[in-house]
């Protein structure tokens, strides 16, 4: 019988590897076609990858929390229907008896040699034309090994390839201490321990809560956070609403909520301000030429996950309140695809819709700036008039702009949000759709 390789598919053009999380399926067990055999995440979006033919599971490739590149073989399974070349292979593919010299090697090791007759040709380094494993690469990736580094790597593997042993060598060498200079090294100090009383419940944090905290103590790690702030009166633009806002869903089928409003209005002063649409690599600022704006969006169970609308720029107020509806609607419904959540330019969140005032967000990596939306409340206000200062009713938001001070500094901060003050104090209420 033919063995089809079912592999891990395009999952987005921004996405090259995912992380298996769990196998639906065991070896031995059978499966139809269409049916969910592994479930993998990127970022932070789960996806499910299904079988397209009917058959048996022959042999599963990678374990739980594996790194598997895009195209690379996750499960074997073997089947009697027809199906293209391509996507065959004879058998099972049979590992070679290590030399003596790698008589030790443990069952990982094997798996590694298994992964190199499964994988295409272009996990082969650009710098160097050694194949590497995507394990290997992912033990460089976490040691911050770059390219040129792992070329210079001594392999004992078959023609010379870097093994796990090999690399995991290296690191170990490579953290080995040095000569201690003359003066004492300080040791870092280690947290105080947490005491847990007999009563207290402990519960581990979940997948994402993990992704969420490495990706946030990374980015205040990354960027010098500095934070603006800014009152704007809203009335203008809330009294335009409400009188729209029963027309906008009779003709397009979604609600008119502030969130594409204030979305349009950032798209259009962004160009204005091009640093804060950019990021820092190393010592070189990339100006992006897309305004891809990310939409902070609290999930049901807490956690928080950003959409990106890209190209905001292009979209008229229809066309960004139809993507803001659609996008928090699958992010809400865990129906988002990868490249759902990458490559955004700058980043919105709406801290108000829970009744904040207003906040200090975490620059969301690799962008420079993050701007919060506060609550709109109605306060009473100083208003000049020509017959002197009056109070009257308005209604009234805090919107803070956190923002990196390496290459962003407080005056272009401050004057963004001056921009989109002006911008909606003077919103023309006259407008229509």
């Amino acid at each position: 019988m033919p063995i089809y390789q079912l592999v891990l598919p395009a999952m987005g053009e921004s996405v090259s590897e995912a992380t298996v999380t769990q196998w639906l399926k065991k070896e031995g067990d059978a499966v139809v076609a269409d049916e969910a055999v592994v479930e993998v995440a990127t970022d932070k979006v789960d996806s499910e990858v299904a079988s397209e033919y009917n058959g048996v599971i022959k042999e599963i490739l990678h374990p739980v929390n594996a790194v598997v590149a895009v195209d690379a073989a996750l499960a074997l399974i073997e089947t009697d229907e027809v199906i293209p070349q391509q996507t065959v292979v004879e058998s099972t593919p049979v590992i070679e008896t290590p030399v003596a010299a790698e008589a030790t090697e443990t069952a990982e090791s094997y798996m590694e040699q298994a992964q190199e007759l499964v994988t295409p040709a272009t996990q082969a380094s650009s710098a160097d034309s050694r194949f590497y494993s995507p394990l290997v690469k992912n033990i460089a990736k976490q040691e911050n090994i770059s390219e040129a580094e792992l070329a210079t790597i001594s392999g004992t593997g078959k023609d010379g390839r870097v093994t796990k042993r090999d690399i995991l060598a290296y690191v170990q060498n490579r953290k080995a201490p040095q000569t201690p200079p003359p003066t004492a090294v300080k040791t870092p100090i280690a947290p105080p321990p947490i005491s847990r009383g007999v009563e207290d419940a402990i519960v581990p944090m979940t997948r994402m809560e993990q992704m969420i905290s490495e990706h946030m103590t990374r980015s205040l790690q990354t960027s010098a956070h500095v934070q603006s702030f800014i009152e704007i009166d809203v009335t203008k633009l809330w009294k335009w609403r409400e009188k729209v806002k029963q027309d906008f869903v009779k003709q397009h089928g979604v609600k008119l909520t502030f969130t594409p409003i204030f979305f349009q209005l950032v798209a259009q002063i962004l160009p204005e301000f091009p640093l804060l649409n950019s990021s820092l690599d190393g010592t070189d600022v990339i100006k992006k030429k897309d305004i891809n704006l990310g939409m902070a969006t609290a999930l049901p169970d807490g956690n928080l996950i950003v959409p990106v609308i890209k190209q905001a720029d292009s979209l008229n107020l229809v066309g960004l309140a139809k993507r803001v509806h659609e996008l928090a609607s699958n992010a809400r419904n865990n129906a988002l695809n990868p490249d759902d959540v990458q490559g955004g330019t700058y980043t919105i969140t709406n801290v108000g819709m829970f009744g904040s005032l207003t906040g200090t967000p975490i620059i969301n990596q690799p962008q420079v700036a993050i701007l919060a939306l506060g609550a709109i409340r109605k306060v009473p206000a100083v208003l000049e008039t020509e017959h002197g200062d009056v109070i009257a009713v308005r209604h009234q938001m805090v919107v803070s702009h956190s923002y990196d001070h390496r290459i962003i500094n407080g005056a272009m901060g401050g004057m963004f949000l001056l921009r989109l003050k002006e911008r909606i104090e003077n919103w023309d209420n006259t407008q229509t759709i």
